[in-house]
């Protein structure tokens, strides 16, 4: 039997989701970014995983074709209230994440062009 699920991680899932939900690709106004913080806030008020969810959008959006709207969102999680001080670590990890995902699968060979 499966272990129950991590309540930490559902809470995560819902903050990307709703953050995802509410960003654009331009900058929102001061209506839209306090609609999105009033429904972060309501899934939780925990600076560490507001962190997470920012961080995480930055980083493993960075150079992508989203990256402006990942930034939006994350904007979101910083005004919800996400601690500054854990963010810089979990830009890290979300750039380490997005350079794993992009790696081909395990034991494809990856062709080449000859010269």
């Amino acid at each position: 039997m499966p272990p129950p699920p991590d309540p930490d991680r559902i809470l995560v899932a819902q903050l990307f989701g709703t953050a995802r939900h509410h960003a654009r690709y331009q900058e929102p106004t001061e209506a839209e970014t306090a609609a999105a913080v009033a429904e972060l806030q309501a899934i939780t008020r925990r600076p560490d995983l507001l962190a997470e969810v920012a961080g995480i959008l930055i980083g493993a959006h960075a150079g992508k074709l989203d990256e402006a709207r990942a930034r939006v969102a994350a904007g979101f999680c910083v005004a919800a209230g996400a601690d500054p001080e854990d963010l810089e670590w979990w830009v890290a990890t979300g750039r380490e994440r997005r350079a794993l995902a992009d790696l081909p699968p395990f034991g494809m060979k990856v062709l080449g062009h000859p010269g």
